[in-house]
């Protein structure tokens, strides 16, 4: 047990050093906020509002988007509040609170991608299968089932999380409630929470990142086998979407874990999950929309849809 004063709350430094520029901060981040809501929202009502992407890929791309609504409003109202509050102060159970769904939808994340990579797999190279394989009950399981994984891997971390005691420096360097720095502000010793959270990121992100990459290869090894080159890219084009999501989200994942924890790599860490946590999921539907003709016809139907029935 370390000597020190118990803490009731935490400060959230966010980005000090930006003077001057927290109101034109705040006001880009919330558009971004709004925008990634409404993109997100509409992925998911394009696809239950048209009968012709009632398919797997389009149903495991809902479970996404609705990850990404959630996953950036865990962390942006808190981020918003520290560009016009001087003194960002959440409580500890709030702040708990945040690092459980921040870290339970990001976990999920990675497994519902591995899903969607699995399916990928199925429609390119077992084709012939693939709608006696991939059935509604199949797919409803798999995506239960990242969702179950993810929350049972977070909450029995978080359950020892809750019960350490907590003292001495209560300042977090972020601008969320990140496990690192609450760890550093417990009276006793963290190794076990450590190193559950060392294998949990392990099994999640190596763990997930190589079963994506085997598809991958299995799916591109296909591709190459297809005669005409016009079948070759029709083929690619279902896997460009999935591809360049995941390529955006582990890029930056692996980019944060892998660098030298210094200060200044630190600084640079914070700007990176400013866009893992921002950028990436307003980029997700636009992602799967400009890329996608069928998601592009449906977009158009339900956008005229409305015209069409105000003129009758």
């Amino acid at each position: 047990m370390r000597n020190g004063t118990a803490i009731r709350e935490f400060i959230l430094l966010g980005f000090p050093g930006i003077q001057g520029l927290q109101i034109p901060l705040f006001i880009v981040i919330f558009l971004i906020y709004i925008l990634t809501i409404a993109g997100n929202g509409l992925v998911i009502v394009i696809v239950w509002a048209e009968p012709r992407l009632q398919i797997p890929m389009y149903f495991f791309l809902c479970n996404l988007s609705f990850l990404e609504i959630w996953y950036t409003t865990t962390v942006i109202p808190k981020l918003l509040e520290t560009f016009v509050v001087a003194r960002t102060v959440i409580c500890i159970p709030c702040c708990l609170l945040q690092a459980f769904f921040h870290f339970f939808l990001g976990t999920t994340e990675f497994l519902i991608l591995t899903v969607m990579s699995f399916d990928r797999y199925m429609a390119i190279c077992k084709p012939l299968h693939y709608s006696t394989i991939m059935t509604g009950n199949l797919c409803l399981q798999l995506a239960l089932s990242s969702w179950v994984i993810g929350f049972t891997i977070v909450f029995g971390q978080m359950l020892l999380l809750i019960q350490l005691p907590f003292c001495g420096n209560n300042i977090i360097n972020h601008f969320y409630c990140d496990v690192g720095p609450i760890l550093k502000a417990a009276c006793t010793d963290t190794t076990l929470l450590e190193l559950l959270g060392l294998l949990a990121t392990i099994l999640v992100i190596p763990g997930s990142l190589l079963f994506t990459i085997m598809s991958y290869v299995y799916i591109l090894s296909t591709i190459l086998r297809i005669p005409s080159a016009t079948g070759r890219q029709k083929a690619f084009s279902t896997c460009a979407s999935h591809l360049t999501v995941v390529s955006l989200l582990y890029g930056a994942v692996l980019f944060m874990y892998l660098r030298p924890t210094t200060h200044s790599s630190f600084k640079v860490n914070k700007v990176v999950s400013v866009l893992n946590t921002i950028l990436t999921p307003l980029l997700n539907p636009f992602i799967y929309t400009i890329r996608n003709k069928e998601m592009k016809g449906a977009l158009r139907k339900v956008m005229t849809c409305p015209k069409a029935r105000h003129q009758e």
